[in-house]
């Protein structure tokens, strides 16, 4: 009796919690078909919109998983004093603000860029950066530290006793690939594919500024330039409800293609991998953990390359901007944390389904839907920052949720009886047995939320004036003016911006934790 009463009492801010977002999602939507007096059927262009779609996704998903394959074998199978600083820096373009990762690879292989000067310097004619294999390149750019995270995981599963008895048994790398390291890849392959596949269908900052024309052109985008440029709401709403179920699709798919059997247990011990002691092996694995530590580096050091001389060429509008996005990220990251704790606490299928809904979700067709449901009773454009918060409370919801859920239900399978025999309820077991408990992957998730709220290139690109732009979209604006000195400092402050917020709130998550 006791469990029932007690999630009587604690599931019903969840519940609400869910029905909020699920309004939240459905709503603004539900607008936008009214006003248009219903979806409309696919014309040419939005079918293109739709193959290059998925051609990139394939493409970027495809290039991704197959460099994070020796990538992750090396990182599983070598120990090196940096080790842990490299693993740490497969998770920064994760929150890199996408309008500055735009900038950085632009200055490296932009027409302009180090690349070209080097071809030039070789007699060979430039490359361009945009169309179809710039947004591949800055998608691969993003995705390829997850893939190498997923896939260490896959590796890091195997017990380190199947790689001793491997190298009792005589077994050489070749062996090892075939017995031990292909079974896992073919697990666990499939499911990175998908998941990657899934995020580079909603694609929009990417394909916004280096798409290079109408046939570089994403949904995403053009669910923009349906509202936008043509004010097309029909076209629109048909646009977003092919994204919906084309990601919806693709999650399915990760949700389906990521079960399958392990290997067992071990004793969770670290073993010397025998069968990587050749010189080559250990060359071959030094290469590509070089190669790609300075292609993800190389960007962000250009950002800063470029970017501390152009401080100064920063105009006055720069600083409004980054105040703006400052106030967004951080009302973002307060109700995003509350709603994550309340559904996480409701311990319900159907809440955290909801929770993951955003994901399918068009940020444009949000809100949009939300100004047209505003309009009547405000002015939008004076809206336009409380508008982009909540887009993205809801857009950052999934990520959070993902990480705080399991620490609470941990927390509730550990000690969930010891707290019910103390009659330990409502405000009272949130404060001294689960937020004590979840502390870490709480400032975590804050500090994730804050950095992509910060570095969000979306709504606001819809309806923003110049008075309340934020910080990317002033930035955007700067790229499109061909002030790239200003725009390279603005970067540089959306950068630091960005890594101090998630630096802040994750280290106030760890600070003292384990007191």
């Amino acid at each position: 009796m006791a469990p029932r009463a007690l999630a009587i009492g604690r599931g019903w801010p969840g519940r609400l919690a869910a029905l909020c977002v699920a309004g939240f999602l459905l709503a603004p939507l539900g607008a936008v078909l009214w006003r248009a007096g219903g979806a409309g059927w696919p014309g040419a262009a939005d079918w293109a919109a739709v193959r290059f779609t998925l051609v990139q996704a394939v493409l970027s998903a495809a290039i991704s998983a197959a460099l994070a394959v020796p990538v992750a074998r090396a990182l599983a199978r070598r120990r090196f004093r940096l080790r842990g600083a490299y693993v740490a820096l497969m998770g920064a373009p994760f929150i890199l603000p996408v309008i500055v990762a735009v900038m950085g690879l632009v200055v490296v292989f932009g027409r302009g860029g180090w690349i070209n000067d080097l071809l030039g310097l070789a007699g060979l004619g430039p490359v361009s950066i945009y169309g179809l294999h710039g947004v591949v390149l800055a998608h691969v750019f993003f995705n390829l530290p997850l893939a190498v995270r997923l896939i260490l995981q896959g590796w890091q599963e195997i017990p380190g006793e199947r790689f001793r008895l491997a190298a009792q048994l005589g077994a050489g790398p070749a062996e090892i690939r075939r017995l031990l390291e292909w079974p896992m890849l073919r697990r666990v392959l499939p499911g990175v594919c998908a998941v990657i596949f899934a995020i580079c269908l909603t694609s929009f900052a990417v394909a916004l500024t280096l798409g290079g024309g109408p046939r570089s052109t994403t949904v995403e985008l053009a669910i923009y330039q349906a509202f936008r440029f043509e004010f097309d709401l029909g076209r629109a709403a048909m646009l977003s409800v092919i994204q919906f179920a084309m990601v919806t699709l693709a999650g399915l798919a990760a949700l389906r293609l990521s079960r399958g059997e392990g290997f067992g247990t071990g004793f969770d011990r670290v073993v010397p991998r025998w069968d990587a002691r050749g010189r080559w092996l250990r060359l071959a694995d030094g290469a590509w953990l070089v190669v790609t530590g300075v292609f993800l580096l190389g960007p962000l050091a250009a950002v800063a390359w470029r970017g501390l001389p152009g401080l100064d060429a920063m105009p006055a509008s720069v600083w409004t901007a980054a105040r703006a996005s400052l106030a967004v990220a951080l009302g973002a990251t307060g109700v995003t944390m509350g709603l994550t704790l309340a559904m996480a606490l409701a311990r319900r299928g159907w809440v955290e389904l909801i929770g993951l809904a955003p994901l399918a979700a068009s940020p444009l067709v949000l809100g949009s839907g939300l100004f047209l449901l505003l309009n009547p009773v405000a002015n939008p454009a004076s809206l336009a920052l409380a508008v982009t918060m909540a887009v993205n409370v809801v857009m950052a919801l999934p990520f959070a949720l993902r990480i705080v859920g399991p620490a609470v239900a941990g927390v509730e399978a550990d000690y969930g009886r010891l707290a019910d025999s103390l009659a330990m309820r409502g405000a009272a077991r949130l404060r001294w047995l689960v937020l004590p408990r979840i502390r870490r992957p709480l400032g975590f998730a804050a500090g994730l939320t804050a950095a992509l709220s910060m570095g969000d290139l979306g709504v606001i690109a819809l309806f923003a004036d110049p008075e309340r732009a934020t910080l990317p979209l002033t930035i955007f604006r700067l790229i499109g003016a061909y002030r790239m000195e200003a725009a390279a400092g603005a970067s540089l402050l959306l950068l630091a911006l960005s890594f101090g917020l998630f630096a802040l709130f994750d280290h106030g998550g760890r600070w003292r934790a384990d007191t």
